[in-house]
């Protein structure tokens, strides 16, 4: 069939692609040469218009065969030479209506369903592309959205509702993201204005997730860029908490501890206030990264990834008496990770029963770094030991303590904290005979 001829629809059933052509072009021999139907290798077959603009070929695809008919197309293929012959350019013109329905597309997505792919790239790529959120960060931001209405059985503090509250942003975010104006974060704002510690951390995660918006080619266009940016001005200051065990307290909180039915919660908070950890850091440690043979292991970094820490005497005595129920030290047979996630309500009860005034888990850590300055430990040690981040040119680039330095402070510091507390801390050579003793069970 020849390439150019008075088309017909008995004439366009019979084009065909040939196989060793990836397209071949018909041209319709009536319209100077300008309007034509192409038939790729798979015989679908579009109208399509070609001309010149700008000393350069143009050619636009006008609609498939099946869906227009020839007067119809051929219609659109004479406004669209007009507009050209104008100089304006269609695909130009296409390409903006595209981008627009685009735009209002993702303005009108619900802020909710762009949260949660916001959670899943953190999960993948995270901090500048490489550096994938931690799981306890991740949690943070499915908390701020979760749905409430969950009737709470463990870890409620004094005074709080039994019945889960909505997350702090999930009213916020739940309505399209064009309606997210800076007024309404102003508004959501003011409403935590009595819960500052909150509103802070809520800001600091919705300001991260518009500028993850800003940067986003679908999303960009889509939102009000000065959404929630300089409101932090608005929090007032919280004040820091100063929540920690006194030196005089500690006997009477281990006791209260020691008295807890779960080995695996017990040994955890023990643990906690021996190593000035951070809560997460320990929890989800593996049996794989600890050596009780050298008592020294890896856990989590908030700032390197992983560090090297030293295991106590008493602390290995903890460790070692514990089951091996899965991969993590501190299991938890309830828990959808695997390891220990609520030990606040093994907490609280025993500081109700000891009398000791409100201490959360961070005052265990706050405990340690107190209780480091009671054996005059410097503080470039203690800061190592607990994790955080090194400051000043000397500590950064310089100073590197071998484990033996660390551990010789820090066991120091847990023998002065179970002087304290009446507990004899082990020798070496008991927990080696310990060590020897469960091999032969």
């Amino acid at each position: 069939m020849s390439n150019s001829s008075n088309f017909t629809i008995g004439k366009i059933n019979k084009m065909v692609c040939p196989p060793d052509k990836q397209q071949v072009i018909y041209w319709d021999s009536n319209n100077s040469g300008y309007f034509g139907i192409r038939v790729t290798q798979s015989q679908v077959k579009s109208f399509i218009i070609q001309t010149r603009l700008n000393k350069q070929t143009i050619r636009k695809t006008i609609g498939n065969v099946n869906q227009l008919t020839i007067k119809d197309a051929l219609e659109i293929a004479q406004t669209k030479l007009l507009e050209i012959k104008k100089g304006n350019d269609p695909r130009i013109a296409d390409e903006q209506a595209i981008a627009k329905i685009q735009i209002d597309k993702a303005k009108s997505k619900n802020g909710l369903l762009v949260w949660d792919e916001y959670i899943k790239w953190g999960k993948v790529r995270g901090k500048r592309g490489n550096q994938p959120w931690g799981s306890r960060h991740a949690q943070e931001h499915e908390n701020m959205v979760r749905i409430g209405g969950k009737v709470l059985s463990r870890g409620v503090r004094t005074g709080q509702s039994k019945i889960q509250a909505n997350g702090v942003l999930y009213d916020l975010l739940n309505q399209p993201l064009k309606e997210i104006t800076r007024d309404k974060v102003e508004q959501w704002l003011e409403s935590y204005l009595d819960r500052p510690a909150t509103a802070r951390l809520g800001l600091a995660l919705l300001n991260a997730f518009f500028t993850w918006l800003s940067n986003h080619k679908e999303y960009k266009n889509a939102i009000h860029l000065d959404a929630c940016s300089k409101l932090l001005i608005n929090i007032p200051a919280s004040k820091p908490r100063k929540d920690s065990l006194q030196k005089q307290q500690l006997k009477v909180w281990f006791d209260h501890i020691n008295r807890g039915k779960n080995k695996v919660t017990k040994a955890y908070l023990q643990i906690l206030v021996l190593s000035g950890a951070r809560r997460n850091e320990l929890a989800t440690l593996k049996w794989e990264n600890i050596d009780l043979v050298w008592y020294e292991g890896v856990i989590k970094d908030k700032w390197s990834g992983t560090r090297a820490f030293s295991i106590t005497p008493y602390m290995a005595k903890l460790l070692q008496d514990l089951p091996k129920e899965n991969e993590y030290v501190f299991f938890s047979p309830t828990s959808k990770s695997g390891y220990l996630e609520e030990p606040r309500y093994a907490l609280e009860s025993a500081n109700r029963n000891a009398g000791i005034p409100h201490l959360t888990i961070h005052g265990l850590r706050r405990t340690f770094k107190n209780m480091s300055e009671w054996v005059e430990t410097p503080v470039g040690i203690a800061s190592q030991i607990m994790g955080h981040e090194p400051s000043g040119t000397a500590e950064k680039h310089y100073t590197d303590r071998p484990i033996d330095l660390l551990r010789l402070w820090h066991t120091k510091i847990e023998k002065f904290i179970l002087d304290e507390a009446g507990i004899v801390q082990p020798t070496l050579d008991e927990l080696k005979e310990q060590r020897i003793l469960r091999l032969v069970k």
